[in-house]
């Protein structure tokens, strides 16, 4: 039997006991090391018998782990990636790789560089109604496509406040739910480009809201992303070349606050774990991607500076 995958997570903010969960559920995977800067938040949330740290660097050195879970603030994903495939571990990071394609395509190269896997975590792939839809297209060609993504932020951000502040998030609902939404649009259809983009934003530079049309190939996809909704709606639909109409409610089955999430970073674990051992592919242009269609809406839209008129 091969021995466990030693793990450690840097960042425990409200995501991380999603992965923590999913690192308990896993044979294959063990925790050995948890680090969050705050020792507040480290105290509370660090597993029994686990060693805490509040420096990354020295959980890499001291630890020495196979691979690192990277579920910290977006801004520093790209500096903490970096520093886990030079200490040669495995990395999955919570979407988006980074704040800009630059630093994602450096990322990749550095992964290149050191024969590591950089493995980008899109959770939403792993959702079982996300899987029933895409059995259920098996060779029906798509004429249109559209993905939801609505909430309300301050409900789901809690005590990270770094999702309000656009220099950390990377922008606001575009630089953070828009990678999901765009790598499903990939998901489905293969590689796509942004067409048209229209972003709301907050006296704070935040964006509330926005519109983004992709393309990928003849089909056109459009993309609703919203963090002032009142309540939460996660979903796909797909309009397929002989007119039918398929849909993915990907909260459908479970009612519970988050509680979509559960299952899906299961799925996300057990990917990388294949891929940490070889058994899939180290590098991921998922992870890239996203980040150059986030870059092309926020240029569509003329930037992530402006700030628009009736913006909520």
């Amino acid at each position: 039997m091969r021995p466990p995958l030693r793990v450690g997570v840097v960042g425990l903010g409200v995501i991380s006991r999603f992965y923590l969960a999913a690192l308990r559920a896993a044979p294959g995977l063990e925790t050995v090391a948890v680090c969050d800067r705050n020792p507040a938040v480290l105290a509370e949330r660090r597993p029994d018998g686990v060693p805490g740290h509040t420096d990354h660097l020295r959980m890499l050195e001291q630890a020495r782990p196979d691979a690192v879970v990277v579920t910290a603030p977006n801004d520093v994903h790209a500096r903490i990636c970096a520093d886990a495939l030079r200490h040669g571990a495995a990395v999955c990071v919570e979407k988006p790789l980074a704040l800009d394609e630059e630093e994602g395509r450096a990322l990749a190269g550095l992964a290149r560089e050191h024969g590591a896997v950089l493995f980008t975590a899109f959770h939403r792939r792993y959702n079982s109604e996300v899987a029933r839809l895409r059995a259920d297209l098996a060779g029906r060609p798509v004429a249109e496509m559209t993905v939801r993504y609505l909430e309300r932020i301050e409900e789901h951000a809690g005590a990270d406040t770094w999702y309000l502040d656009p220099a950390r998030c990377g922008g606001g609902c575009v630089a953070d739910n828009g990678p999901n939404a765009f790598d499903l649009v990939e998901l489905v259809l293969g590689p796509a480009e942004a067409e048209s983009a229209r972003i709301e934003r907050d006296a704070s530079g935040t964006d509330r809201r926005a519109e983004v049309v992709l393309r990928a190939g003849a089909v056109r996809a459009r993309v609703l992303l919203d963090w002032s909704y009142p309540g939460e709606c996660k979903d796909v639909e797909v309009r397929t070349a002989d007119g039918a109409v398929l849909h993915a409610d990907m909260l459908a089955g479970r009612p519970g606050f988050k509680e979509s999430l559960w299952h899906e970073y299961g799925g996300v674990l057990a990917d990388f774990e294949r891929r940490a051992r070889g058994a899939g592919p180290a590098g991921d242009p998922a992870g890239p991607s996203a980040l150059r269609l986030v870059g092309q809406a926020y240029r569509l839209a003329g930037g992530r500076e402006r700030v628009q008129e009736g913006a909520g």
